[in-house]
């Protein structure tokens, strides 16, 4: 048994080291690589503990979701950004949502750094600066699909509710993506179906990486603004 475990180990350690390196991709340069490996190593132990191979999912798509829980797990109970970078993103959201409420379509750059108090140019530079300070992706929104999947067999909370409610939010999430300008959803669309890094989707848009960033951090304030019912 014991050596089956260390083989299957072994078999998924690119996986491990390949998840790293895309989390890594958005994250500061303060962030090792080899630390997002540890606790994707630690992920990918905790997923050969307790898969089920009767649930019917793949090992691989099961410990994908463990090892990248695991990683963003060890992320925030680190919890570098500082307190100044969540207020700063939460007044982002709140200005997209305030425009878009008043003006009944996509909120405009300029408007919402009109909202602000600040120049276009501020706000660009604002926007990817909040996307490079903080873990800013889908499991930030509301109800984090990760989490619910992790969950192992036995425990109380994976009931019928928290399938609904992750049903739920998935369908409301997958509907406020329709909703995105076009070119927002396709950087989303790149990053998290695609797995292109910044620079990738950079050359497939022929942008600058920081526009790219930019564009990205972009749309999940703005689907934070649209998802707010299922942050409150």
């Amino acid at each position: 048994m014991a050596q089956q475990r260390d083989e299957l180990v072994r078999q998924h350690a690119d996986l491990v080291k390949r998840i790293a390196h895309h989390l890594k991709g958005r994250l500061p340069a303060n962030v090792q690589v080899d630390d997002l490996i540890q606790a994707g190593m630690i992920g990918l132990l905790e997923a050969l503990k307790n898969y089920d191979n009767a649930k019917g999912a793949a090992f691989e798509t099961y410990a994908g979701i463990r090892i990248r829980g695991a990683m963003l797990d060890e992320l925030r109970r680190g919890d570098w950004s500082p307190r100044s970078v969540h207020q700063q993103s939460r007044k982002v959201s709140e200005a997209i949502q305030r425009v878009e409420q008043e003006t009944g379509r996509d909120a405009l750059d300029s408007e919402v750094a009109s909202k602000l108090d600040m120049s276009v140019t501020d706000y660009h530079h604002l926007i990817a600066t909040l996307n490079t300070g903080k873990i800013v992706g889908i499991e930030d929104l509301g109800v984090s699909e990760d989490a619910v999947r992790v969950e192992s067999q036995d425990d109380d909370d994976s009931t019928p509710f928290h399938d609904i409610s992750r049903e739920q939010f998935q369908k409301a999430l997958s509907e406020a993506i329709k909703t995105l300008p076009e070119r927002e959803a396709l950087v989303l669309s790149l990053y998290y179906d695609d797995e292109l890094n910044l620079r990738e989707i950079g050359d497939v848009l022929e942008v600058s990486e920081s526009r790219v960033c930019q564009i990205h951090s972009q749309a999940m304030h703005r689907l934070k603004a649209r998802l707010k019912s299922w942050q409150d």
